[in-house]
């Protein structure tokens, strides 16, 4: 992928804010590309939380410019055996961990090409074995904004970690994917798996949500409601004003019963 005047790069890590490891980052990519800007999608997410990361990933990275590069950190195998990839798309290109974090998002555009990040001249001199986000990840996305093809960076790849959504519709069953800021809880169940979106229902513990809303206002202040939301039409549940996932004890992996009249 050739330069770009305007070289956009996000990043989403597990870092938090209160120490200088996105800050170190930052230095890093511009040294190497001074004229790159850095998005900032998120560096909350919850340590070690590689389905948070790729969500969030996935929920994003399709409304950037198609020249941009997507750097993710959410890397509990950091100087393990796990590969580090860079991945060239239709939509963009993608740096991390090969541990999964960056499927979701691939599997809805188109791969090009990956490769295995095994040339040292794109990384930092002395790569630390507990911060690739630093030293590898880092430097790859700068020289990607700068213009470096992707094939310089190493070895071909083409047997990268998926992870896959686990509803399973004959057993009635969905997962909750991702717990949103506002206690909303987002299942791995998009709207064109329902069968009969008119008689659907959902039931959490002793909770059972007897239909689809539109949008939280359809309900009155604290009920519960379950809608189509504005992620790739991922089934939500929601409470208005209120926050979903205390109400019913949910967090990500947990099921949620889901059956039609």
């Amino acid at each position: 992928m050739a330069a770009s005047l305007n070289p956009i790069i996000t990043l989403t890590t597990d870092f938090g804010q209160s120490d200088g490891y996105v800050g170190a980052m930052q230095g890093v990519i511009l040294n190497i590309c001074p004229s790159a800007k850095i998005i900032h999608l998120t560096h909350s997410i919850a340590p070690q939380n590689i389905w948070a990361g790729a969500f969030v990933l996935y929920q994003a990275f399709s409304y950037y410019p198609s020249h941009a590069v997507h750097c993710v950190v959410i890397d509990p195998g950091v100087g393990s055996e796990r590969r580090a990839v860079a991945v060239e798309t239709r939509q963009g290109l993608f740096v991390g961990p090969d541990n999964g974090v960056l499927s979701l998002a691939l599997a809805e555009t188109t791969i090009r090409q990956a490769v295995a990040l095994t040339n040292p001249i794109f990384q930092s001199q002395k790569v630390s074995a507990t911060f690739h986000g630093r030293d590898v990840f880092a430097p790859v996305a700068a020289h990607l904004a700068k213009g470096v093809p992707i094939e310089t960076l190493g070895e071909p790849v083409t047997d990268l970690v998926q992870l896959e959504f686990r509803t399973d519709l004959e057993a009635g069953q969905s997962r909750v994917i991702h717990v949103d800021h506002f206690g909303n809880v987002v299942l791995d169940l998009r709207a064109q798996d329902l069968p009969d979106p008119t008689a659907v229902t959902f039931t959490s513990g002793n909770t059972t949500i007897t239909s689809l809303s539109r949008t939280f206002a359809d309900v009155a202040e604290g009920e519960l409601l379950a809608y189509v939301g504005s992620s790739r039409d991922h089934i939500e549940i929601a409470m208005r004003n209120g926050n979903a996932a205390r109400a019913l004890d949910l967090q990500q992996g947990d099921v949620v019963q889901v059956a039609w009249e």
